[in-house]
């Protein structure tokens, strides 16, 4: 039990990691955007490649963040019956749903859409504008990546309520600390950054 421990926590931190630096993408995404914006109102110049640009930021930061987000319980969550339930019933339920759902989807996911950037890169594709992008093939496999670092959080997941239900007492408490101190952590960073009233 405690190698799932410990290759959870690497998972987490090499999540972390990647998140931390998907996240540039954010700020290029606005800079770009603003530049976008500015240009097409003021000096009437509008590109393709710029447009395009965008929505490769957009594929790159949800693409490589989904992961991370999904690790740290940041994903939206509309739970109407699973919060009013014991935590070992939530535990079991999340450990279902790892592997009735996310680890199958992410499996589907990343066998099509590897073999959909293949077929981009076998092909040389490119923009369907003549003014646009080349290299498709590279944005197209940043989704086969995203999905198998979402896969990932979710083997991390698995390990994690694998240690809360049939772990001994000292590592069950390790790892619902850990987790409990992310929850609290998410919630109060909000409330910092708002300040008093």
């Amino acid at each position: 039990m405690d190698v799932l421990t410990r290759i959870s926590d690497w998972i987490d931190w090499l999540l972390a990691r990647i998140g931390k630096i998907a996240a540039w993408a954010g700020v290029i995404l606005i800079v770009t955007t603003i530049f976008d914006v500015i240009t097409r109102r003021f000096l009437v110049l509008g590109s393709t490649k710029i447009q395009e640009f965008e929505w490769h930021m957009h594929v790159v930061l949800f693409a490589l963040l989904i992961g991370y987000a999904y690790l740290k319980d940041s994903h939206v969550r509309i739970d109407l019956v699973r919060e009013r339930l014991g935590k070992r019933t939530q535990w079991w339920i999340e450990l279902a749903g790892c592997f009735l759902f996310l680890l199958p989807y992410c499996a589907l996911i990343i066998y099509f859409s590897y073999d959909f950037a293949v077929r981009s890169f076998a092909t040389s594709e490119i923009s369907a504008s003549a003014t646009g992008l080349s290299y498709r093939w590279i944005i197209k496999s940043v989704i086969p990546v995203g999905f198998g670092l979402l896969a990932l959080a979710g083997v991390a997941t698995v390990f994690r309520k694998l240690v809360e239900l049939f772990g001994p007492p000292d590592l069950r408490a390790k790892v619902q600390e850990t987790e409990e101190t992310e929850a609290v952590r998410l919630v109060e960073a909000p409330i910092k950054r708002a300040g008093p009233d």
